[in-house]
């Protein structure tokens, strides 16, 4: 699994990363390394087991911005005016006939993830949790998203919810009660 990181919060202006920031060590307010990144991924991916062609690698692109490039994207994709947390466009079609692959040199790109690192921000001092578990969270949804994962109505939500929590478990990350596949 092979994942660009877009880092377009850390590495923008001072004053906006300033609010974040903790001590003057970079690692402690950029709490997620790109090796973490696609561990994560690549184990997400190894447990899900989509219904997606099979290649020698995926790819995807994971964007950490701010408020306002996520609002002008909310925007212009989903006609929401505001801020969100996190946003995913997927590539494959999930009611789209896929092909099977022969060429197992070839590698497929699943999509983008978008965070906003500054709702993240919030919703983790509400949840009285660290920005990394957060972080993880949102990325986790996303994922799931452009595997053709959707919450149309509570019931698909509920699963979903099940779902984020299952794979932060697989990766050590434990928000809550454990959940495993059954529970």
């Amino acid at each position: 699994m092979e994942v660009n990181i877009q880092d377009c919060f850390w590495s923008s202006s001072p004053s906006e990363v300033k609010k974040f920031k903790v001590q003057d060590d970079r690692d402690n307010f950029c709490p997620i390394s790109s090796q973490n990144w696609e561990y994560w991924f690549r184990k997400w991916l190894e447990i899900l087991q989509p219904d997606i062609p099979v290649a020698q690698n995926y790819e995807l692109s994971l964007r950490l911005t701010d408020d306002s490039e996520i609002q002008t994207l909310n925007s212009q994709y989903r006609y929401q005016n505001q801020p969100t947390d996190v946003l995913a466009f997927a590539t494959l079609e999930v009611n789209v006939p896929q092909l099977k692959i022969v060429d197992s040199d070839i590698q497929i790109y699943l999509g983008d993830i978008v965070i906003s690192i500054e709702t993240a921000f919030r919703q983790a001092k509400k949840q009285g949790h660290p920005l990394t578990i957060e972080l993880a969270w949102l990325a986790a949804h996303g994922f799931l998203h452009l595997l053709g994962w959707d919450h149309l109505d509570e019931e698909s939500w509920q699963k979903m919810v099940k779902q984020q929590l299952f794979l932060l478990h697989a990766v050590g990350i434990t928000i809550g009660e454990q959940i495993t596949p059954d529970n």
